[in-house]
């Protein structure tokens, strides 16, 4: 006799179903955006979550070059990289780093917010950064996701 009247049901890749969201970043929070995206990316907003499996939905930023930090971090703020040589320790600010590539600073945040493991690579090919509001992916009717204001 089966005593469980329910069984633990774990999502893989070939079982989800994804969706396509799209979310416009004009003037929002850069940190704020990027928890909700990452959430999005990963799949931490569905029933069928499951931390090993990629379970995330796709999701398309508009207007990436148009959020803002709060307080003086525009300028105070600092990104380090290493080359990989001697001497090689890189730096600079979201200001910098918003006049070469726009996306650059939300990209980096919502990586940050991901696990270190190897489903990071596979949860970032779910992002799609634009920095303005043309973007290749009408094809696949992707829904306006509404941020909490």
């Amino acid at each position: 006799m089966d005593t469980l009247s329910y069984k633990t049901i774990s999502a893989n890749s070939q079982t989800v179903t994804r969706n396509w969201h799209i979310i416009d970043a004009e003037n929002q929070i850069v940190g704020r955006l990027a928890t909700t995206i990452a959430n999005l990316v990963r799949g931490k907003h569905k029933a069928s979550f499951t931390p090993h499996a990629n379970t995330g939905d796709k999701v398309i930023v508009i207007n990436a070059d148009k959020v803002r930090f709060t307080g003086k971090k525009m300028e105070d703020k600092i990104y380090l990289h290493y080359t990989g040589y001697p001497g090689g320790q890189r730096s600079t600010t979201p200001a910098k780093l918003m006049v070469k590539k726009p996306a650059e600073v939300l990209k980096l945040a919502i990586e940050g917010m991901l696990p270190h493991n190897k489903l990071k690579k596979e949860f970032m090919k779910n992002l799609f950064l634009y920095a303005g509001t043309e973007h290749p992916h009408a094809p696949q009717n992707p829904k306006p996701y509404e941020l909490k204001k």
